[in-house]
């Protein structure tokens, strides 16, 4: 059988792996950290007695795709729990539904308010329905969708918390892979009839007990029960290519710097890094459209406490500036066995740039710059406080700027030329992708090799 080459034990990555080693091949994934999983890895604290997990921020497991529902249902061997979604948002010191339940807005915001937004939405009727004004950045997006008025409460603002950057200066292709469906008449449609076919509101989700990276923990240990390895802490340093073919791989394990001749090389490593690592250099067309795509990190501060609960909703959105933090996340809330009996905790999630005055800041300086705020909610206080941990990640979200297509076009073009080489994941294809979606394009990867198709 050929010799295949994984990069990134993510669910890409591993679905991958899972499927080729299932098929009878032989092969190596090199993950760069200690824990498989990627951004889907669950995390695990012991305090003395206790066990606290969390997710890298919140993951539910929902997919209109049976066949990988079915092939996630069959790898945990079922075990897995039904979560009914619970997420709020925090607005000017009030709390509304996710997305706006038009009734909640009216009794919170008042007449005067909930009028405005309907004649601000009206209006984006007539400039982008009527009038098919073209529309060019996710501001204008939005504002078609939901009117100028609500956008701006709760849509916008949150959006540039995320991405760091104008609304105006964000391609609309983020808004239509995210909130695919959804406009202030389908939430009215759904709220009035129950009517909703929009992914990003379903009611319900698929949670493993013990966390998501559950899933990707049991890949793993399937995988490893075949001719398909895993090596953590192993990571690509040179990519050696020739006459359109990836010929050598050289990698870094515990300090040893060895090589891979692959017959095959499936890349879910960020695409701007693959690019960095080949040799010889790519075109200088190459290289600057890979440093003009931009990625956004993360900071997280993950705080355990001795409450039983701070909340019932599994995550929070925070779109106002004044708040730092963007979203957190009380992972009892999506599976018991997350926190001990009587004990919960808290994920908070800042969104940043690589090198930015929150990413500089220590776990102690991250600590007292949330607690305030969440003293002023009522969601716990000092003394409620057990321990704080504190973390973060690059390369979490790719920017969808205004030219974003355009590098990225350029890029695969190039990429598409090597003859053995498939990109795929979040990172690989600089694609905002759910876990299911990653899944898919890993099944999809090796069904390529194996000349089958899903």
């Amino acid at each position: 059988m050929k010799k295949i080459l994984i990069l990134g034990a993510g669910p890409a990555g591993l679905s991958c792996g899972m499927e080729l080693s299932s098929n009878g091949y032989s092969g190596v994934i090199l993950e760069k950290n200690s824990k498989i999983g990627g951004l889907a890895k669950t995390i695990k604290f012991e305090e003395n007695y206790y066990t606290f997990r969390t997710d890298i921020g919140p993951h539910r497991f929902f997919s209109k795709n049976k066949y990988i529902h079915s092939y996630i249902s069959n790898i945990l061997d079922d075990k897995w729990i039904d979560v009914k979604r619970s997420t709020m948002q925090y607005i000017d010191g009030k709390y509304f539904d996710y997305p706006i339940n038009p009734l909640q807005a009216f009794k919170n915001i008042g007449l005067i308010k909930t009028i405005k937004f309907c004649i601000d939405y009206l209006k984006s009727v007539i400039i982008y329905i009527i009038f098919k004004k073209k529309i060019e950045t996710f501001e204008e997006y939005i504002f078609s969708k939901f009117g100028k008025s609500l956008a701006k409460f709760n849509i916008t603002n949150y959006t540039e918390k995320v991405w760091g950057m104008s609304c105006k200066e964000l391609h609309p292709d983020w808004a239509k892979e995210r909130i695919k469906g959804l406009s202030f008449f389908s939430v009215i449609k759904n709220m009035l009839f129950g009517i909703n076919q929009t992914k990003s509101l379903v009611q319900y989700f698929k949670y493993p007990e013990n966390g998501t990276g559950e899933i990707y923990e049991t890949i793993g240990e399937k995988i490893c029960t075949t001719d398909f390895k895993i090596f953590e802490n192993t990571y690509p340093i040179k990519i050696i290519h020739n006459n359109n073919k990836i010929k050598k791989i050289e990698f870094k394990i515990k300090n040893l710097v060895k090589n891979i001749e692959p017959e095959h090389i499936i890349s879910s490593i960020p695409i701007t890094e693959f690019i960095s690592l080949m040799n010889p250099k790519p075109p200088i067309k190459i290289l600057n459209a890979s440093k003009n795509l931009k990625w956004r990190s993360q900071v997280y501060l993950f705080i355990t406490l001795n409450k039983k609960r701070v909340t019932k909703n599994q995550w929070i959105y925070f779109p106002n500036i004044n708040i730092p933090f963007g979203r957190i996340s009380e992972m009892k809330n999506f599976s018991k066995k997350m926190s001990p009996k009587n004990k919960t905790s808290i994920l908070i999630e800042y969104f940043t740039w690589e090198n930015d005055k929150i990413w500089k800041m220590n776990k102690e300086e991250i600590f007292e710059l949330s607690l305030p705020f969440f003293e002023k909610m009522n969601f716990f206080k000092r003394s409620d406080v057990r321990k704080y941990y504190h973390f973060k990640k690059k390369f979490v979200y790719p920017v969808y700027e205004l030219n974003y297509k355009k590098n990225l076009k350029i890029i695969e073009k190039y990429l598409n030329s090597f003859s053995n080489l498939i990109y795929i994941g979040r990172p690989g294809k600089f694609k905002y992708t759910n876990q299911d979606q990653s899944i898919e394009m890993g099944i999809n990867a090796a069904k390529k090799i194996i000349n089958l198709t899903l």
